[in-house]
């Protein structure tokens, strides 16, 4: 039992000092703080000047209420209140939209780069191939050669 316990955190051990793994939580640290920006971005800047622009309108407050809160003589909320949170939900389709049009960017670039890269690379090796003399015969090739201008003479 001992052994396989062993045999289980050796192989986790491996799992995770593994290139692959560590390069897939450097991704989700990345991808979680570029949605946080992106998230910042649709909240600070596009909602409140979206708002602007359709009326001044403060889009995060945009719901529709399908039932009101009751309250107490108090005013102690009793029973909340039922909303469909519409300007929340805007938001989160731009925000959805803002990131993944930042995705398509960046992967068009990459693509676009890696084939400029590629074609000097494929530039590169056509070059120096032309620019390689013509490899020097072997010596039973230049015998040959040699045998065969001999034999045109006679």
């Amino acid at each position: 039992m001992k052994n396989k316990a062993k045999g289980f955190f050796t192989e986790f051990k491996e799992f995770i000092s593994r290139g692959n793994v560590l390069d897939m939580a450097v991704g989700v640290i990345i991808a979680t703080a570029f949605g946080k920006i992106t998230t910042s971005l649709v909240n600070d800047v596009f909602m409140p000047l979206i708002g602007w622009l359709i009326g001044e309108i403060d889009l995060t407050k945009l719901n529709i209420t399908l039932s009101p809160a009751v309250l107490d003589a108090e005013g102690a909320v009793v029973k909340e209140a039922v909303v469909i949170g519409i300007g929340t939900f805007v938001s989160t389709i731009i925000d959805f939209i803002l990131v993944a049009f930042i995705i398509f960017v960046m992967i068009k670039a990459f693509n676009r780069a890696k084939e400029k890269a590629e074609s000097l690379k494929k530039k590169e090796e056509e070059e120096a191939a032309a620019e390689e003399p013509a490899p020097e015969p072997s010596e039973e090739v230049k015998l040959l050669i040699e045998i065969r201008d001999l034999l045109k003479k006679e």
